[in-house]
């Protein structure tokens, strides 16, 4: 988009989509998941996993521990964000107390030996987790890697229409 003195502002998407109603539509799938997690793993849960073979239950502490880990990890991403959207934190502050948040390192062990033994609950838990957390990553890599953003729109500044609809590619591409 050019300004009055021919000057290129880019519009960016990403912010943009963070503080929309897409935001708040993952904020809320996110804390609801949170909930459920936490109120299967203390009732039914609990009670699936006495009847587990040894194996099988190992494997239900281990995914158990990561679910929670990771739900954690979203949450504060998810309640810092908001709290930038709601103009409680500047981006600088949520970018320098998001770096303690780790998004990208936590697995599972879908597809494993003894995952098929796993309750089928635990296994749509641990999958809506892992989906959500690459959507999370994704929107967080989007907002926050100033730099390659930088360095991609002074190689667009030649054709803004282009930066654009590389954004908006970078923007929807994987959240489908």
């Amino acid at each position: 988009m050019k300004k009055a003195g021919g000057s290129v502002e880019t519009v960016h998407i990403a912010h943009h989509l963070a503080s929309s109603d897409n935001f708040q539509s993952l904020f809320q799938e996110g804390m609801s998941l949170v909930e459920e997690t936490a109120m299967y793993l203390d009732g039914e849960g609990r009670e699936e996993a006495k009847q587990l073979p040894r194996p099988a239950s190992l494997a239900y502490a281990t995914e158990s521990m990561r679910l929670t880990t990771r739900l954690m990890q979203l949450a504060s991403w998810l309640l810092l964000q908001r709290a930038v959207n709601e103009g409680e934190m500047s981006r600088e502050q949520a970018g320098s107390d998001k770096n303690k948040v780790r998004l990208d390192k936590l697995s599972s062990a879908t597809g494993g030996p003894t995952w098929d033994e796993l309750p089928a609950t635990l296994r749509d838990l641990v999958e809506r987790s892992t989906r959500l957390q690459e959507r999370v990553v994704h929107l967080d890599r989007m907002l926050y890697r100033k730099e390659e953003v930088e360095i991609s729109e002074e190689a667009n500044n030649d054709n803004p229409v282009a930066s654009q609809i590389n954004q908006l590619h970078a923007a929807f591409g994987k959240l489908a």
